[in-house]
């Protein structure tokens, strides 16, 4: 309990209706105590006011107020609490008076205490309103996510396979225009053996044919789905209809190959491996 001699005594004149000895001898006890409390004050003036004049004017002040304020402190340690009277009716009055400041403090800091209390609730109750429509807004995102999550995969799915199927349409177009063209060439340079005139004096030469012979260009496309339907057995029975020539030829310059054990399977040289 701190208390103030010079604001103090007002107080008690007005405040406290004692005896005119309890409040002279208070008085009086305030002023002595006042007056040492000057003293020490002086004593402490006079202390800071030396000058030191060694190096270590810095470090020799710091030890000063180190000793100073150990001793200050050991001598509070030592001493007891004084009354500052012993008159009952002042202490009691002076007693309800620091129970009233206690009191008026408790009771702000109550109402200050219940002000943030009613802000906290406020606060909570307006994060819980806002926690609601995000979570609502969220499961909102989440369905339409879900649908376009949905519409994307069929979208996608669509849009692959119409783009698949324009390139099969493509490919194929672009393989009757090679399979054209392939036929143009071969008919213009390698006919049917009645087509040409030396063809004619070779099969003059040779044995009268008693099949219909095909063209060099059936036997590559024949050879050529035979690799692709079954690229486990690619080889091709050799008939009649084939003009040896024509054979002798694709497997002269490597195009075609015999089976090792049957010289009458041919097979289409693998040149997409």
């Amino acid at each position: 309990m701190s208390i103030y001699p010079h604001n103090l005594a007002p107080k008690i004149a007005t405040n406290l209706e004692c005896p005119v000895n309890a409040k002279e001898e208070l008085l009086d006890e305030c002023e002595a105590m006042w007056k040492k409390l000057e003293e020490c004050q002086s004593k402490l003036t006079l202390l800071g006011t030396e000058t030191l004049t060694d190096s270590d004017a810095k470090l020799s002040l710091l030890m000063m107020r180190v000793k100073a304020l150990t001793a200050e402190c050991n001598q509070w340690q030592k001493q007891t609490p004084e009354i500052i009277s012993t008159n009952p009716d002042v202490l009691v009055e002076l007693g309800k008076e620091e129970l009233q400041k206690v009191n008026h403090d408790l009771e702000m800091v109550l109402s200050i205490f219940k002000a943030r209390n009613k802000k906290l609730k406020e606060d909570l109750k307006r994060e819980q309103q806002w926690l609601e429509e995000q979570q609502q807004v969220v499961e909102a995102l989440s369905v339409i996510e879900e649908e376009m999550k949905n519409q994307v995969v069929q979208f996608s799915e669509k849009r692959a396979f119409q783009e698949l199927k324009i390139k099969m349409l493509k490919i194929k177009e672009y393989k009757e225009e090679l399979s054209s063209a392939l036929g143009e060439f071969l008919e213009e340079h390698f006919p049917l053996p009645e087509e040409d005139g030396s063809a004619k004096k070779k099969k003059s030469l040779a044995k009268e044919p008693t099949m219909q012979l095909i063209t060099l260009h059936e036997i590559l496309e024949s050879l050529i789905n035979k690799l692709m339907s079954a690229p486990h057995d690619p080889y091709l029975t050799i008939n009649d209809t084939f003009w040896p020539p024509y054979i002798e030829l694709l497997l002269r310059y490597g195009i075609a190959l015999r089976h090792p054990d049957d010289p009458k399977r041919i097979r289409l040289e693998a040149f997409h491996q």
